[in-house]
C-alpha cells in the first residue's frame, strides 16, 4: 500500500461516506459488500495473503485441500444469501432431503448402519420414522429422545437463564442416557457447537436443535461446497468485492485504530493511514481487544474471557475408492465425521481422498502426525471395510487450534453486539452476539449486523441488507 497526501481521500470522493473493514473472513467480506452496496467507499484490509478467514484452501502436490470440512444447513439463510451474493450458490448446493448414514463400528456386521433422515411431513413428524427405526438406540431411548425434543422445543431462546445452564445436565435431567447423548445429541451437537453436551451452553444448544431440527421440515438438510473453499471465499468473494468497488488489500496488518477529534477514524497500516467515517473490526476477539480504543467497550476484558475450541482435520488419500457416500458419521470410534473430497480436490485416477473432521479435539490437537496416523488408519479400516486392502498414498493433518469460540455456559454474556461506545466503530465476527454458535452463518450474520449499524449512523440506505431479524 502506498501513502497519499490526504490519507483515505481521493479526487472525486470528497462528499462520499467511507469505511474500513479490518479482516477478510466471511464477516469482513459480508460487511464490506453490504456497505459498498449502499454507496459507501470501502477499503478491506486482511493480514493474510488471502480472503476467507478460517474457511480456506491450499495446495498440496496436485491437490487443492480445504483446511477443514465446512458444511451448512438449509436453515443457514444468511450464509445462503452470501453464496447468492458472490454468485456461488450452485457450487455449494444443499442435499434434497436430510440423510446422514451413521455407522456404529462396535456392532456386528450387517447391524452397524443407521440413518438420520427426514420425511416430507410437518414438524415434528418429519423425523418420526427415522427416530422410530434408528438402530443405535433402544426403544425406550428413542421414546425418551422424543420427549426431550418436545421439551427442548418449548424452551424460550430469549430467556437469558438458558445461557448459564449446561446442556449435558439438562439432557440428563430429561431422561437422556449416555448412549442417547453419544448416538444422537452429541453426534449433531459436537459438529455444530464444537463441544460435547457437558461443555455446552443450553442456550446455544437449544438454538441449534430448535432451529435445525424443530423449526421447518427441511431446516437440517445439509449443504457443502463441491469445489475448494478458496474458490468461494477467496476467488469469487474477491470478484464480488471488486465489482462492488471495494478496495481489497491482503498481507496488510492494521497497527492501530484511532478516533479523531473531528469524529472520523484513522486506521494505520505500514506505509499508509486511512481517514474514514466508520470502521468495522471483523477479526478474532483477541485481535479486536488489541485494536479497540479505550472506552469503546464497558468491559473489554470480557473479550479475553471468551474461550476457544480446536478442530483437527485428518486427510487420507487412498489408491482406490473406499467410501460410497458423500459423508458418513461414526459411533464407537474416535472418528467423528468422514467426507469424500476427491472431486473437489482435483484428485485424478482411481484413488479417493477422505477428510476426517474432528471437533472439540482438545486432547489431540498437538499430537504428532505419526501418532494420529497410527490411531486413525486402523479406525478407518474398522469403519470402512474396503479400506483394509487399500494403500495409503498420503496422510496429513491440518490443525485449527482456535477454530471457534468455546460455547461454554455463560459465554453469552461475554459476546458483544455490533455497536460499541465509540460512534463509528463496529464489531463483527462469529464470536459476537449473533445468537448462533461459531459457524459460517454466525459470521455472515455478524457482518450484516455491523454494516446495518454503520449504515444507520451514516444515513445510508439499508433496504438491500439481508434481514437477519426476519430470518430468525
Amino acid at each position: 500500500m502506498s501513502g497519499s497526501t490526504r490519507p483515505g481521500e481521493h479526487p472525486g470522493h470528497r462528499g462520499e461516506k467511507s469505511a474500513v473493514v479490518v479482516g477478510g473472513g466471511l464477516a469482513g467480506i459480508t460487511a464490506a459488500l453490504s456497505l459498498a452496496d449502499a454507496g459507501v467507499r470501502v477499503t478491506l484490509l486482511e493480514g493474510r495473503p488471502r480472503l476467507g478467514g478460517l474457511a480456506f484452501s491450499f495446495q498440496r502436490g496436485g491437490l487443492t485441500v480445504d483446511n477443514g470440512q465446512h458444511v451448512y444447513l438449509r436453515c443457514c439463510t444468511a450464509y445462503r444469501w452470501f453464496l447468492d451474493r458472490i454468485d456461488a450458490a450452485a457450487l455449494a448446493p444443499v442435499q434434497a432431503r436430510l440423510d446422514v448414514p451413521v455407522v456404529d463400528v462396535a456392532r456386528p456386521a450387517g447391524r452397524r448402519l443407521g440413518r438420520l433422515r427426514r420425511d416430507a411431513l410437518p414438524v415434528p413428524l418429519h423425523l418420526g420414522r427415522s427416530l422410530a427405526t434408528y438402530p443405535h438406540l433402544s426403544l425406550a431411548e428413542r421414546a425418551s429422545v422424543g420427549r426431550a425434543a418436545l421439551a427442548l422445543k418449548a424452551l424460550d431462546l430469549a430467556d437469558p437463564a438458558l445461557d448459564a445452564q449446561n446442556f449435558g445436565s439438562w439432557l440428563a435431567a430429561h431422561g437422556q442416557s449416555p448412549r442417547a447423548v453419544e448416538a444422537l445429541w452429541d453426534l449433531v451437537g459436537v459438529a455444530t457447537l464444537n463441544a460435547v453436551a457437558g461443555d455446552s451452553s443450553l442456550g446455544l444448544a437449544a438454538m441449534v436443535f430448535k432451529t435445525g431440527l424443530l423449526s421447518d421440515p427441511g431446516a437440517a438438510d445439509i449443504g457443502w461446497a463441491r469445489v475448494p473453499l478458496g474458490e468461494l471465499h477467496d476467488t469469487l468473494a474477491r470478484k464480488a468485492l471488486d465489482s462492488a468497488g471495494v478496495r481489497t488489500e491482503v498481507r496488510t496488518r492494521v497497527t492501530s485504530v484511532r478516533h479523531n477529534e473531528n469524529g472520523r477514524w484513522t486506521v494505520s497500516v505500514p506505509g499508509e493511514t486511512l481517514d474514514v467515517d466508520a470502521v468495522v473490526l471483523a477479526v478474532a476477539q483477541r485481535e479486536a481487544h488489541e485494536l479497540l480504543p479505550e472506552g469503546a467497550l464497558d468491559a473489554p476484558e470480557r473479550l479475553l474471557e471468551i474461550g476457544t475450541a480446536p478442530i483437527l482435520n485428518v486427510h487420507v488419500v487412498y489408491d482406490r475408492k473406499v467410501l460410497n457416500t458423500p459423508f458418513v458419521a461414526a459411533l464407537g470410534s474416535p472418528v467423528q465425521w468422514v467426507f469424500d473430497r476427491t472431486e473437489a480436490s482435483g484428485l485424478d485416477g482411481d484413488g479417493q481422498y477422505l477428510a476426517l473432521s474432528q471437533s472439540a479435539a482438545h486432547d489431540e490437537i498437538d499430537e504428532p502426525v505419526a501418532a494420529l496416523r497410527e490411531r486413525y488408519l486402523p479406525e478407518l479400516e474398522r469403519l470402512l471395510p474396503r479400506a483394509r486392502g487399500a494403500a495409503v498414498r498420503d496422510f496429513f493433518v491440518t490443525r485449527e487450534r482456535t477454530a471457534t469460540f468455546a460455547p461454554t455456559p455463560g459465554v453469552g454474556r461475554l459476546r458483544p453486539g455490533a455497536r460499541t461506545n465509540a460512534p463509528g466503530l463496529y464489531l463483527a465476527g462469529s464470536w459476537t452476539a449473533t445468537g448462533w454458535p461459531a459457524t459460517m452463518e454466525s459470521a455472515v450474520r455478524s457482518g450484516v449486523g455491523a454494516a446495518g449499524a454503520a449504515l444507520s449512523a451514516l444515513g445510508r440506505p439499508r433496504h438491500h441488507l439481508f434481514d437477519v431479524e426476519e430470518a430468525a
